[in-house]
């Protein structure tokens, strides 16, 4: 692996975005600085090169084309939206990482998705538009993964609602970081043209 994260971060900043970002699915692309990170911290605790990781709700594919990148040996991206999806097999050609056969885009439910992988990388729905939307999307991580890296809203009570969720699917938090994410008006409830909202990076690990 010869990139370095300020490559990383460059790279998927320049990837396409939604065409038509639904406010439902809470379609927001994540930084590339924010991704590269996530990545960042999978990669440098062994969690990705020659690991087995899944992108729940892969969006256009930041997280997938991300872990490609750092070697992972397959990545599936799953994601509910079509839409989506054709965004995401148009920037693994941009990133240069269609050839590799490492990528695995399924168009599913994430709740229907049960491979078992080593890791879980995601950005999943903050909860805005729906409360604790993110449980879906943390227990099916618990559910299928070893190590699980993601992004949440840094606030008290979404913290408390994590850990208490993670200690009951038998998971600790090993490690979590608070970094500024980018936050673009792109739906009609937005009153700022570009808002930053702290999230929180979380590194959990099933407890043996």
């Amino acid at each position: 692996m010869n990139i370095k994260k300020k490559h990383l971060a460059k790279m998927l900043s320049q990837l396409d975005r939604f065409e038509k970002p639904k406010a439902n699915l809470e379609q927001y692309v994540t930084p590339g600085d924010v991704a590269s990170e996530l990545l960042w911290m999978a990669y440098s605790s062994n969690n990705i090169e020659k690991k087995t990781v899944a992108d729940l709700g892969c969006g256009t594919g930041v997280m997938t084309i991300g872990s490609a990148l750092l070697g992972a040996r397959v990545v599936y991206g799953v994601e509910i939206d079509i839409k989506a999806l054709e965004t995401a097999r148009r920037n693994i050609k941009k990133a240069g990482v269609e050839k590799s056969r490492r990528i695995i885009l399924m168009h599913e439910d994430v709740k229907d998705f049960n491979k078992k992988v080593d890791t879980v990388i995601m950005n999943p729905p903050f909860g805005c538009q729906q409360e604790h939307a993110d449980r879906i999307f943390l227990s099916k991580s618990f559910e299928i993964g070893e190590n699980v890296f993601s992004i949440h809203l840094s606030k008290p009570e979404v913290r408390e609602f994590i850990e208490n969720l993670s200690k009951k699917n038998n998971f600790s938090t090993s490690y979590r970081d608070t970094k500024k994410f980018d936050l673009p008006a792109q739906f009609f409830f937005h009153k700022k043209k570009l808002d930053k909202i702290d999230v929180d990076l979380y590194w959990f690990k099933r407890v043996p």
